[in-house]
């Protein structure tokens, strides 16, 4: 008898093709996928943040990288706390608008996050505005603002 099994595929493998029309979606999947796979280089190399981002730190509180020393400091900490958890993450893109001008346009990123440590997984519904700037090698994030809309936390994640 063949027994098959599936490995479990990332909705970032198949995002949304409805988008797919809209500027900077393959750029923000890239954002995305990044974070995903905790991917500091690929996500360095897609933001220029001169303004700096506003996102949530592990304690669900805002935070503030308002230069480019704070954005790496941040993420590299992201990281290293979440591969210090065994925690994997991942998103799921929900809706997606944007508009693009010459040198610089936005976006709006409505994405359900979900963070895995072990036998639990919480999820967190996210809207994001992203403001993009041309470069010469391509179209870069130049601020990200994000918002957690709602949180959905096992009993007893927190504590494990």
């Amino acid at each position: 008898m063949v027994m098959f099994t599936t490995t479990p595929t990332s909705p970032l493998d198949h995002p949304p093709v409805r988008f797919a029309d809209q500027p900077f979606y393959d750029e923000a999947v890239a954002l995305l996928r990044a974070v995903r796979d905790h991917d500091f280089p690929a996500l360095a190399a897609l933001c220029d943040d001169d303004f700096g981002i506003v996102d949530v730190d592990p304690s669900g509180s805002a935070r503030i990288a308002r230069d480019r020393d704070e954005w790496e400091a941040w993420f590299c900490e992201l990281f290293l706390t979440l591969e210090s958890l065994g925690a994997d993450t991942d998103s799921e893109i929900l809706d997606y608008r944007a508009i693009a001008h010459d040198t610089m346009g936005f976006s709006v990123l409505e994405f359900r996050q979900s963070l895995s440590i072990g036998e639990h997984t919480a999820t967190f519904d996210c809207i994001t505005t992203i403001v993009w700037k041309r470069t010469p090698d391509g179209w870069r994030e130049a601020r990200w603002h994000g918002s957690v809309v709602s949180s959905v936390i096992p009993e007893g994640m927190l504590a494990a």
